[in-house]
């Protein structure tokens, strides 16, 4: 019985072959670097404010026009939130500033009308 030199030869191409694909698989993912990270998950309640004392300031030269709106909230929002108002139900956004619980927004920007209000819609997010 003789041995095929042929198989012996194929058997060494393919140890070869498995030997040089490792050895660049290992290689690889020796080069790759990956920094800490963070991850997280949690909940936590999402309650609304209680708006008041809400004041509609009228334009001193055209009083059909709104120049701002002043309101109340019932506690103070966390700094940088952001605060808007909308007075009808498809129009513009108008942006909000606060001083402890003390909101003014200006509607000028375009131009609020009180023939155009048709509701006061308060945003505020932390």
């Amino acid at each position: 019985m003789s041995r095929n030199p042929g198989r012996r030869w194929r058997r060494f191409a393919a140890l070869m072959f498995a030997l040089l694909l490792g050895l660049a698989v290992y290689a690889f993912a020796a080069a790759n670097t990956v920094p800490a990270t963070q991850a997280g998950d949690g909940s936590g309640t999402i309650s609304g404010y209680t708006i008041s004392a809400v004041h509609y300031g009228l334009n001193g030269t055209d009083p059909s026009k709104i120049d701002s709106v002043t309101f109340t909230l019932s506690s103070t929002p966390a700094a940088g939130s952001t605060m808007k108002i909308q007075l009808t139900a498809a129009g513009s956004w108008y942006s909000c500033t606060n001083v402890a619980a003390a909101v003014t927004c200006t509607t000028t920007s375009p131009q609020a009308t009180v023939l155009a209000a048709d509701n006061l819609r308060v945003v505020v997010a932390d």
